[in-house]
C-alpha cells in the first residue's frame, strides 16, 4: 500500500520524541513514556502536564510561543531520556559509583539527578552553540570588511550553508551508530503513530505502518527551517541596522556572535509559526516549502518494526487516556508483560 502523508491535522496536535528503546508522547494535558525491555516487556509511565502558556498567557502568544516551546521541549527531552534509561531497569548494567559521584550524592542528596540533568542540558546547549553558531561564523572573518547590502547577504549565506552542512554531517554521523539507528527507528514509529491518530484510525501496528515516517511537524524540519530563515532574517536585520546607523553588525566576529544569540529567540519564534502554518496548510507552494524538511527527516527517521510501533501506540494511548491495567512497580510504572500484549 502506498505511503500516506497528512497535510492537515483534524485533532489536537500530539507531539513526541524517541527515547532509549522507546517513545515519549505529549498530549495537551499529559506526557507518557513507554520503553521495551530486552525481555520483551513494555514499561510505561504517565504524568500530568501543564504547558507554559496555561501558566502564563503571554507565553502562548504568536512568535513568543516558539522560543518558549524550544526551551521547554529541550528541558523535557533531557528529562524523558533520563527517565527512559531508568525504566529499562534490570536490563541496564549498574556500575559502581565513582568517588566523585558518591561525594556529589552526599552533598546534593535527592537533588543530585536534577543537578546532573541541568549540567547535561547546559553542556548540550554549549555544544550546539559551538557547532552551529561559533564555527559557521568563523568563515565570515575571511571576508573583506566592506559594508554593503550584497556583502552582508553573502556573509549570511555562507555561514548559513556551513551551518546546514554541519547539521547534515552531524546527523549522518549519528546515524552510523547502531544504537542511534534504533532510536531513529523509534522516531519513525512515533511519526507513524501520530499519523494514525490524526487519521482517526484504530491504533494498531498494522494501521500505523501504512503511513510515512516523515511528518511536517517534526523537530528536524523545525531545525532546518530555522537555519534557512536565519539567512534571510539576519540579512534583513544587518541591512536595516547598516542603513539606519551606518554600523555593520557583522564587522566584528564577537559582535556578530552576540547579536546572533540575542536574536535567536526571534528567529525561533518566526520559524515555529511558519512550521505550524506549513503543517496545517496544503497547496503546491506549501508542499514545496515542506519538502526540504521532510527530506532531512530521511536521516533522522528509519522504518520501524511492528514491535516498535506497538511501543509508540502504548505511549500514545497512555498520554491520551491514562495508564493501562497491569503490574505496577514501586515507581508507579506499569509493566505490560510480553505474553499479555495484544
Amino acid at each position: 500500500m502506498a505511503k500516506k502523508t497528512a497535510s492537515a491535522c483534524p485533532r489536537a496536535d500530539i507531539g513526541g520524541q524517541a527515547v532509549m528503546d522507546g517513545v515519549m508522547m505529549k498530549a495537551p494535558d499529559a506526557i507518557a513514556v513507554a520503553v521495551r525491555r530486552q525481555n520483551g516487556d513494555i514499561v510505561v509511565k504517565r504524568e500530568e502536564y501543564e504547558s507554559p502558556a496555561k501558566k502564563h498567557k503571554w507565553m502562548g502568544l504568536p512568535f513568543i510561543r516558539g522560543a518558549v516551546n524550544m526551551v521547554s521541549m529541550l528541558a523535557l527531552g533531557m528529562r524523558v531520556l533520563t527517565d527512559s534509561t531508568k525504566m529499562l531497569g534490570e536490563d541496564m548494567t549498574e556500575e559502581e559509583p565513582s568517588k566523585f559521584e558518591k561525594w556529589l550524592a552526599q552533598k546534593l542528596g535527592k537533588n543530585v539527578d536534577k543537578v546532573v540533568m541541568g549540567v547535561a542540558m547546559v553542556l548540550a546547549v554549549c555544544l550546539a552553540m559551538g557547532l552551529f553558531v561559533l564555527l559557521p561564523n568563523v568563515a565570515v572573518m575571511f571576508f573583506p570588511a566592506q559594508a554593503s547590502g550584497w556583502m552582508l547577504l553573502l556573509k549570511n549565506l555562507v555561514s548559513g550553508i556551513i551551518r546546514i552542512a554541519l547539521l547534515i554531517a552531524y546527523i549522518s554521523f549519528c546515524g552510523r551508530i547502531p544504537e542511534m539507528r534504533k532510536t531513529f527507528q523509534y522516531h519513525g514509529s512515533e511519526h507513524k503513530t501520530v499519523y494514525c491518530h490524526e487519521h482517526d484510525l484504530p491504533l494498531t501496528p498494522a494501521n500505523a505502518q501504512q503511513f510515512s515516517t516523515l511528518h511536517p511537524r517534526c523537530g528536524t524540519s523545525f531545525l532546518l527551517l530555522t537555519f534557512f530563515l536565519s539567512i534571510v532574517f539576519y540579512s534583513i536585520i544587518d541591512v536595516l541596522v547598516l542603513q539606519l546607523t551606518g554600523f555593520d553588525l557583522g564587522a566584528n566576529y564577537f559582535m556578530r556572535i552576540i547579536t546572533r544569540l540575542l536574536l535567536l529567540p526571534c528567529i525561533t519564534g518566526i520559524s515555529y509559526e511558519v512550521l505550524k502554518g506549513l503543517a496545517h496548510s496544503d497547496g503546491p507552494l506549501v508542499r514545496a516549502m515542506r519538502w526540504p524538511g521532510l527530506q532531512m527527516q530521511r536521516l533522522t527517521t528509519k522504518e520501524p518494526t511492528d514491535e516498535m510501533c506497538e511501543v509508540a501506540i502504548v505511549s500514545m494511548n497512555a498520554a491520551l487516556h491514562g495508564l493501562p491495567e497491569g503490574e505496577k512497580t514501586e515507581e508507579g510504572w506499569i509493566i505490560l508483560h510480553k505474553d499479555e500484549q495484544k
